[in-house]
């Protein structure tokens, strides 16, 4: 068998450490060593200063070739609010998302079953500093391993309910937009004649950006507090389950055309927050959303509140995740495509 015989990089190769997992079928890849310094005094300081000075280890980790066109990542920080266990912000390949809740999902698998946080008990807690806000994520262990994961999200609401806009290559569209931690517009599949399976992959990234540049070009999209949110992120199609004791399907298409193949953990509390404000969703009613895999997750409105000028819900969302893998990548300063490359 052949070996690497003890071989390492050369000292000047950048060299990035990151566990893989995946959320329902939508994959994270965690980077947790090798990085430079990264700058500020909260997470958006962070995150911005990432932004402008490294981008390129973005791109370089979630395009080709070490990546994909639908990859997305996480960083580990450390926590600037008290009493949090760690920091956090996220990266895809068009740059970098107000909220994500497949990643808390993940991240809460992650630390626990590798060690990273030890806590003791069968539901551990955690307080988690992301960009829109603290999330508050447990976990059900079994046999000290964990198996599902439910967290509080930060305060979503309905922003446009029942509007309709001209799309280019489509015809009107009648849509809501809804904040979950990230803005998306929702609009029913069924109206628009266009299917949910895996099989409308692509006509549902084109149909999907038409849509949300559009909406973006028409409507101002603002978060009540941060202007660094204040963006539509994605649209939703939403429609009937193929499981019938589920209650909807979900498919997301974010960022430059990614498809999510989980149901969305910002997308469903979104939809939770909007279903609520047309008397569609009491409080404590749990419900189950697929995605475009059948994949599924939970969500509930948790509690009824306030927001700014804003009517909210904080709500629970629930989902399991697994380990796929371990990964050390190499930025050899003389491969002139280090930086990576996207087809999309």
């Amino acid at each position: 068998m052949l070996t690497l015989n003890n071989w390492t990089p050369p000292k000047e190769w950048l060299q990035i450490k990151t566990i893989d997992l995946h959320t329902g079928g939508e994959p994270l890849r965690v980077l947790y060593g090798g990085l430079p310094e990264i700058k500020g005094n909260n997470i958006l300081e962070k995150r911005r200063f990432f932004r402008d000075n490294l981008d390129y280890i973005r791109t370089g980790t979630m395009f080709e070739p070490r990546g994909h066109a639908d990859m997305y990542g996480a960083l580990i920080t450390e926590p600037f609010t008290k009493n949090a266990d760690f920091g956090t912000f996220f990266i895809h390949n068009e740059g970098y998302s107000t909220m994500c809740g497949h990643a808390i999902i993940a991240l809460t698998k992650l630390v626990f079953d590798t060690g990273m946080i030890q806590k003791s008990g069968d539901e551990p807690e955690l307080t988690i500093d992301a960009p829109p806000g603290l999330i508050r994520s447990k976990a059900f262990r079994k046999d000290g391993v964990v198996e599902k994961v439910s967290f509080l999200n930060v305060p979503s609401f309905l922003l446009y309910k029942d509007e309709t806009i001209y799309v280019d290559g489509i015809g009107d569209v009648t849509f809501d937009v809804a904040y979950g931690g990230a803005f998306y517009a929702f609009v029913d599949a069924y109206k628009l004649g266009i299917g949910l399976k895996e099989k409308d992959y692509n006509q549902l990234i084109d149909w999907g950006r038409r849509i949300k540049y559009a909406v973006m070009n028409k409507y101002e999209i603002k978060h009540p507090f941060e202007e660094d949110l204040s963006f539509l992120y994605g649209t939703i199609f939403t429609g009937k389950p193929q499981n019938p004791m589920h209650h909807s399907r979900n498919v997301c298409i974010f960022a430059e055309g990614e498809v999510d193949r989980s149901s969305t953990g910002s997308g469903v509390s979104a939809r939770a927050a909007l279903h609520h404000a047309k008397g569609e969703l009491i409080a404590g009613k749990r419900i189950t959303i697929e995605s475009i895999l059948g994949t599924t997750m939970d969500v509930m409105v948790s509690e009824e509140t306030n927001y700014g000028p804003h009517k909210a819900v904080v709500p629970e969302v629930s989902g399991t995740a697994h380990l796929t893998g371990k990964n050390e990548f190499w930025f050899d300063p003389n491969d002139p495509l280090r930086k990576g490359f996207i087809f999309r």
